[in-house]
């Protein structure tokens, strides 16, 4: 959840490099978060029509982590070294997305690259997750 949280603080950040453990656990907390949204529009009856199953509380949730989204996306990829323009490979029916889920899933580039340094030897920045701001 914190890595969830530290997303979200990074709102619009498309610069530097984001861990797989940072994408991937935004990944996982947003698939849950919108599948309660999409729960809680069907138990309270706000759906669109009843082709579709989601509805407004869905789509405001959508719309406030889109960006978010985006940047983590585009700081994972620049911790293997590629430019987040690389998100476009996805539109490659079948192979594109696949492609780039092995991207995603690829271990970060070591040491420093022109997107800044690992963030497996930022330990900063991983000790201050879990600490409180006053």
């Amino acid at each position: 959840m914190k890595w969830y949280l530290k997303v979200l603080k990074q709102y619009a950040d498309f610069s530097g490099r984001a861990r797989r453990t940072e994408y991937w656990m935004y990944i996982l907390f947003n698939m849950i978060f919108a599948f309660i949204a999409a729960l809680l529009d069907n138990l309270l009856g706000l759906k669109f029509n009843e082709q579709i199953p989601y509805g407004f509380i869905y789509l405001i949730y959508g719309l406030a982590t889109f960006i978010p989204g985006l940047a983590v996306l585009v700081r994972r990829l620049h911790d293997v070294d590629k430019s987040g323009w690389w998100f476009f490979i996805s539109l490659i029916p079948i192979v594109g997305a696949i492609w780039l889920i092995v991207i995603l899933a690829t271990e970060g580039t070591p040491g420093s690259n022109e997107y800044g340094v690992n963030p497996k030897e930022n330990f900063n920045e991983i000790n201050e997750i879990g600490q409180k701001q006053i």
